[in-house]
């Protein structure tokens, strides 16, 4: 699945980072256990089976960064048989929400996520895919209670195929 995704500050990924690292330690799953250098904590604009690079001028003009973002709470996702998805919520402001339409209105993608269309969005920071439902209150213990806010500073293409990531803007 390919993506457009938007990055993190420093002081931000790292509060991120920390909570991967605590599930980590707790023998949970965790987004710390994929050791790719491209692995970092963000939030998806849109993901698709294929987003091609036609678009990565038009997408990254005046995206107007930095943008200012908060958490507000966790969320999980049923990934079925797997378990739960352990997610950050975002709570995104005008500013936020215009880029992630634009992003979309740049040109038509193919069979896009449900979950990262415009009107529906649920915009995230995942923290860990397929955890157990009878180990969610053990993540849930482990995780930082501090309220993350802090702004959005960059924006990348994912291409799942070729296992790179191209800067946009």
């Amino acid at each position: 699945m390919d993506s457009i995704e938007l990055l993190l500050d420093d002081a931000s990924e790292q509060l991120v980072r920390h909570d991967w690292d605590a599930l980590l330690a707790a023998g949970l799953p965790s987004r710390a256990s994929h050791t790719s250098p491209h692995n970092r904590p963000h939030i998806t604009l849109v993901a698709a089976p294929a987003i091609t690079a036609d678009r990565d001028d038009r997408v990254g003009e005046g995206s107007g960064f930095p943008l200012t973002f908060g958490c507000s709470g966790i969320l999980l996702f049923n990934a079925g048989r797997r378990g739960y998805v352990l997610a950050r919520q975002v709570v995104c402001g005008a500013d936020l929400l215009a880029l992630h339409r634009r992003v979309h209105d740049v040109g038509q993608i193919d069979a896009p996520a449900g979950t990262t269309l415009p009107d529906v969005w649920v915009p995230h920071i995942t923290l860990a895919n397929a955890v157990p439902p009878e180990r969610l209150a053990d993540a849930l213990a482990v995780l930082s209670t501090t309220m993350l806010e802090g702004q959005l500073v960059a924006m990348r293409r994912w291409d799942s195929r070729a296992k790179t990531v191209t800067a946009l803007g």
